[in-house]
């Protein structure tokens, strides 16, 4: 569409083919600007959607937000395929303006809602591995979307994947009103603030929160904020290797586009395979195993003619209270909740990230081309850090704050993903390495100035282990 609108305004060079036609520093500098800003756009607007659909879900319910966030993600990609049909410069603004109803609807939102709907179908003990199971399908269906982006694409033209997509969510959201129940509205969430502080209810879960213990006395608890800051960066670490081993291919074993689809498209493929058949039973198992292993602890007496029941001294089986001042009295301790454990999730999601550690730091001794395929094979194995974070926070907060927390977890990792990197591709690796607006782009450019740039999987890998400290 640059191209188009390119030659709008200026004289044809020549005959050849499309790509010779539109390999022009011109179009290539005005292909990163729209697609830099179209990347910008989508996450700005996918960060409101997402209090957008936390506000949706507590005021109408979970299956009402579900339903709106795969409607208008229809209706946007209707709007683009006017856009792609028109073409040149016209269609690009179409295109661009048309993210604006992502705020709406997106993947932000209604992988938000999905989760949410997982935790009240489901019991408490059954959430990491389902929620690791959500993300494995939506990395399987990315993989296979890779591959029949680029089939459909050549073979009917660049408007064919999105008459496709159009009608996937068209499906999807028939599907989600034919055969998805309804859940009852809380109406201790939907009551419990409103206005303005109902919107940005995600923020509030990371403030610190107060737990009474033992005895009524009260602690303050900073493990979701440093959780949040752990998932932080470790999203930042990992959520930059699919762009890495794209631009570590590229510039040392000339991976043309192909190539790196199918890399890419490999690694997302064992990614969701591992996160939907392996993660699961592996959190189960590991959960008995904690269980098994920890011995059961004394319950302090009361003291006579209280009223305050008895509570263990594991701090995990307390629900949390709402932030109080510092002149308020401690509210009456609750009811300590049974049957959930994070202790094995938060070990997940810290060994996880040494695997993932040390396998990325491995691939600074890859030599052969076909090595890349290996990496992208093995890397998977590490997977599960975002759904075990989740399954984590989601037993540090209250019943009432299991959306705000997911919402919250969700904004971390997006904010993370922002930092990682903004990838432009159909560039040369020179000028590659000048359009990424990244923390670990910077580091491989600067690697790549000095001839190093296998370096970058060890600083990488180092990054990682920063979440086990947090």
């Amino acid at each position: 569409m640059t191209c188009e609108a390119y030659y709008t305004t200026h004289p044809e060079s020549g005959s050849g083919s499309h790509h010779d036609r539109c390999d022009v520093p011109a179009i290539e500098a005005g292909t990163s600007r729209s697609v830099a800003l179209l990347g910008f756009s989508t996450t700005l607007f996918g960060v409101l959607n997402l209090f957008v659909t936390a506000w949706t879900i507590k005021k109408f319910g979970i299956k009402t937000a579900l339903l709106i966030s795969v409607f208008w993600p229809a209706i946007r990609l209707l709007v683009q395929n006017i856009g792609v049909m028109m073409g040149g410069s016209n269609g690009i603004i179409v295109v661009q303006c048309s993210q604006i109803l992502t705020i709406l609807g997106g993947p932000a939102g209604y992988l938000l809602a999905l989760n949410s709907y997982v935790t009240e179908v489901i019991e408490a003990s059954e959430r990491t591995g389902a929620l690791g199971k959500l993300q494995g399908c939506s990395f399987i269906g990315l993989s296979l979307a890779y591959l029949a982006g680029g089939i459909l694409s050549d073979a009917f033209g660049i408007i064919a994947p999105f008459r496709v997509t159009l009608m996937l969510f068209l499906i999807s959201t028939c599907y989600v009103i034919l055969f998805l129940p309804w859940l009852p509205l809380d109406k201790s969430v939907a009551t419990q603030t409103s206005g303005i502080t109902k919107f940005f209810g995600p923020l509030k879960v990371f403030t610190p929160q107060k737990w009474v213990l033992q005895g009524g006395r009260v602690k303050t608890e900073y493990g979701i904020i440093l959780l949040g800051i752990g998932v932080f960066l470790g999203v930042l670490a990992t959520g930059y290797i699919p762009v890495l081993l794209q631009m570590y291919a590229t510039d040392i074993y000339a991976f043309g586009p192909t190539e790196n689809g199918y890399l890419i498209s490999l690694n997302c493929f064992v990614r969701g395979l591992f996160l939907t058949l392996v993660f699961p039973p592996t959190i189960s198992a590991g959960r008995e195993w904690v269980s098994k292993r920890s011995t059961p602890t004394l319950e302090e007496t009361p003291a006579p003619g209280s009223d305050i029941p008895s509570l263990p001294h594991s701090a995990n089986d307390f629900a949390n209270i709402d932030a109080m001042d510092d002149d308020e009295e401690p509210i009456e301790p609750p009811k300590p909740r049974v049957n959930e454990t994070f202790a094995f999730d938060l070990s997940y999601t810290k060994y996880s990230l040494l695997v993932d550690a040390i396998l990325t730091g491995a691939a600074s001794f890859i030599s052969q081309g076909w090595q890349m395929y290996l990496i992208a094979v093995l890397l998977p194995f590490a997977s599960g850090t975002g759904a075990a974070a989740k399954g984590t926070i989601l037993q540090m907060c209250s019943t009432s704050e299991k959306t705000d927390a997911l919402s919250a977890i969700t904004l971390v990792e997006m904010a993370a993903r922002l930092a990682t990197s903004e990838f432009v591709s159909g560039l040369s690796i020179t000028e590659l390495t000048f359009h990424i607006a990244s923390v670990f782009g910077l580091v491989f450019a600067a690697f790549a100035e000095i001839g190093q740039t296998h370096l970058v999987f060890t600083c990488n890998a180092v990054s990682d282990l920063h979440f086990i400290v947090i």
